[in-house]
């Protein structure tokens, strides 16, 4: 297996970044909440303009679009698509969603401790970030089927 080192991860999640904020901004826009806030910056929740549901629905999209694509047979998101990679668990088999979704929420852990987890990616023997080694999951170059990924994977 080749593993997927951390700038080619960086441009995944940069093609992933822009779709996400294109299906945000219609998210955004249906709920007919401000997009561009003219105010004054501020950080507080209680000045937060946009409702709570509009904050699950937001959620619920990103834990949709990397738990739900990364484990679906295609294994990977647009961006990892468009890069040539997939994710994978140790030994080159389809992630479950319960995975994918570990390893959505642990991408937090990563970034809490200044993004030292994702830093990670450069210096371990299998590239991978602090998330994956906490979900048991590699990105991998390659495409499902190709990779000691499970037969299964088309069914």
């Amino acid at each position: 297996m080749q593993y997927a080192g951390f700038w080619i991860r960086v441009g995944a999640y940069l093609i992933d970044f822009v779709i996400l904020f294109v299906l945000q901004f219609v998210i955004l826009m249906i709920f007919g909440e401000s997009v561009f806030d003219t105010g004054e910056a501020s950080f507080s929740a209680e000045t937060s303009s946009t409702s709570p549901i509009v904050n699950v629905v937001l959620l619920v999209l990103g834990v949709a679009y990397f738990a739900g694509l990364e484990s679906s047979a295609r294994q990977a998101t647009p961006g990892k698509m468009a890069l040539g990679l997939i994710v994978t668990d140790v030994n080159g088999g389809r992630i479950s969603f319960l995975r994918a979704l570990g390893r959505y929420f642990a991408k937090i852990l990563s970034g809490m401790i200044l993004f030292i987890g994702y830093i990670m990616v450069g210096f371990t023997e299998r590239k991978q970030g602090l998330h994956d080694i906490l979900a048991s999951t590699l990105v991998v170059k390659g495409q499902p089927g190709m990779v000691g990924v499970d037969p299964d994977v088309f069914a």
